[in-house]
């Protein structure tokens, strides 16, 4: 499958846009590690309309003027890996959810350490919103983006202020 790929600057660093034939692939972090996410680049194509599409919400988002996202996602990943990305999906803008949580809502309720696993692993950050997934403490908890990016797509979203932190 052929993927393309454009860089964008943001405020929580470069992220590395990839496309595929279904539609966004994933969202990379700048110091990414390669085998987080398993799929190629591909070339880079600036002006792939599903590209110039994301890159044009995701700059929304960072400006306070987008909520949510509307474009297609192409996931490649385990059967148990979409399931928890999709639940994630379901997490709305400025709310969090434990992994715990997101465990019990697909139905594997003693799977915490899988979800966890599967978040961390989520190709399409911020769009598919990992960030909103936090310890049941309330604590932030790794994030492939690092915890200061998190706080910060946490903070976008009204939502640090709920912890105390």
């Amino acid at each position: 499958m052929p993927y393309v790929h454009t860089v964008m600057s943001s405020p929580v660093g470069a992220l590395t846009l990839v496309a595929g034939e279904q539609g966004l692939s994933a969202v990379l972090w700048e110091n990414d590690d390669p085998m987080r996410v398993r799929i190629g680049r591909g070339q880079p194509d600036d002006d792939h309309p599903m590209l110039m599409e994301t890159r044009q919400q995701l700059s929304e988002y960072f400006a306070g003027q987008r909520r949510s996202f509307s474009i297609a996602l192409d996931f490649h990943g385990t059967a148990f890996q979409c399931r928890v990305w999709h639940a994630l999906l379901a997490i709305p803008f400025g709310e969090t959810r434990s992994y715990g949580q997101i465990a019990a809502q697909i139905g594997h309720p003693n799977a915490v350490r899988a979800v966890g696993s599967a978040n961390g692993r989520n190709p399409i950050s911020i769009i598919v919103p990992c960030h909103r997934v936090i310890g049941a403490s309330g604590r932030l908890t790794g994030f492939a983006g690092g915890v200061t990016a998190k706080d910060f797509l946490l903070r976008l979203e009204g939502q640090r202020n709920l912890f105390g932190q």
